[in-house]
């Protein structure tokens, strides 16, 4: 089954954040030709243990099940609230925990909420680079919603549904990405003793 990972960075419980990560997990799902499971992770919830991750750079307890999740699952929903121009501090600590090569190669639908459309932009000029640097493919459309584009005419449904449906797209046609082996390539024992015997 493919397996969706949904990380909304949403700073209360019922934030347009979680709002519109739920939609587009939902938009998504709806273009699938076959089932999916989806998990959201609201990293509200986890803002101590992030940061506490960062300190020690050891990220133990639930955090260390939800960083293992967003590796481990086919594709990312990441929408995070914009605070002066770029995601929030929340959004990009837990980017930061996450091993870097977590998420080479996973398709990733990218959103964003505001106050003002004047932030729209900073989807293409902080969240894109973010994600190409992590080696990510992220979907050509990503979704910006300000207070003003919930309810009325503002065509957020339709941006929605277009997002969803790139990223089930891709998930429907690409081919598996085989996880890398962390023991594959592990010095043996032997040798580990003959070159503590060369230091001696």
């Amino acid at each position: 089954m493919t397996s969706i990972a949904v990380v909304s960075a949403g700073l209360s419980e019922q934030s347009s954040t979680r709002l519109l990560a739920t939609k587009l997990a939902a938009a998504t799902t709806d273009s699938l030709p076959h089932n999916a499971s989806v998990q959201v992770i609201n990293l509200r919830e986890h803002a101590h243990d992030i940061t506490n991750a960062l300190l020690t750079g050891v990220p133990t307890g639930a955090l260390g099940g939800l960083v293992r999740a967003v590796a481990d699952a086919d594709a990312l929903i990441a929408v995070t609230p914009i605070f002066n121009a770029s995601y929030s501090g929340l959004f990009k600590s837990f980017f930061d925990v996450i091993e870097p090569d977590s998420l080479a190669a996973k398709p990733v639908l990218m959103g964003a909420t505001g106050g003002t459309e004047r932030h729209s932009l900073a989807l293409e000029h902080a969240l894109r680079p973010m994600f190409a640097y992590l080696r990510a493919v992220t979907v050509p459309t990503a979704v910006y919603a300000a207070t003003s584009d919930w309810g009325g005419e503002s065509g957020l449904e339709n941006r929605i549904a277009v997002a969803g449906k790139e990223l089930a797209d891709l998930l429907a046609h690409r081919a598996p990405v085989p996880k890398p082996d962390p023991y594959a390539d592990v010095t043996p024992f032997a040798e580990l003793l003959r070159r503590q015997g060369q230091k001696g």
